[in-house]
């Protein structure tokens, strides 16, 4: 066999035996992650052990998710985000995704500024990507500010028109910036997308008071 052909056969043998690898460690983190919506404790457990055996990504990343279903969010968050930025943290999509777990989790630990930095970063990945951009807008929403949010939902409605929760957060930081008007035409929407949804409808009655309290406003000056 020439040297050429060992070396071919060698490359096929190789690629063989780390797509085997892959499916095992693929199957491995759905088993953990799949436990830790029954027992997180266990799941965390499972993943330490895990690592010991080779710290391989997908124990990094159980382990992160199992602090943060633990109540560790910044913990979990900060894990996530050192896997993403690892040299096997995988492919550019496995990386956006750990930078997404961070940012969602940053958000649960009440670090708005943190889960901005983080999702950015992700966007950076994966461009217009609509859920990241509504989970950007709920991190500058929690800062209170309103046109960073309004920016970031205006190009996830770009993208996906009729996305429920991106016309809720838009209607919320319209009423907080005083475009009452707006505020209710994405109400109306968002009730179309989840006619169900009870903070939707908390959050129209919210819109309406503040336009009849603005109409009263207009009216007032008149009656004197």
């Amino acid at each position: 066999m020439s040297i050429l052909a060992f070396a071919a056969v060698s490359y096929a043998l190789l690629q063989s035996v780390s797509a085997g690898i892959a499916q095992t460690e693929a199957t491995r983190l759905d088993t953990c992650i799949a436990r830790i919506d029954a027992n997180p404790e266990e799941a965390y457990e499972d993943a330490l052990a895990w690592s010991f055996e080779g710290n391989r990504p997908g124990a990094r990343q159980c382990v992160a998710l199992s602090l943060i279903a633990l109540g560790q969010e910044a913990e979990g968050a900060a894990r996530l985000e050192e896997l993403a930025n690892a040299t096997d943290g995988g492919t550019l999509e496995q990386r956006a995704l750990y930078l997404t777990q961070a940012g969602n989790a940053w958000l649960v630990a009440g670090a708005p500024e943190a889960a901005i930095v983080t999702l950015t970063n992700a966007l950076k990945i994966i461009p217009d990507d609509p859920n990241l951009l509504v989970d950007r807008a709920s991190a500058h929403i929690m800062l209170e500010q309103w046109t960073q949010a309004i920016s970031d939902l205006d190009a996830a409605l770009q993208s996906s028109p009729g996305f429920g929760t991106a016309h809720y957060l838009r209607a919320e930081a319209r009423l907080n910036k005083g475009d009452l008007d707006f505020a209710l035409e994405d109400v109306k929407a968002a009730m179309a997308a989840e006619p169900d949804n009870i903070d939707t409808l908390v959050l129209r009655g919210r819109v309406r008071e503040a336009i009849r309290l603005s109409e009263v406003r207009m009216v007032a000056p008149q009656a004197e």
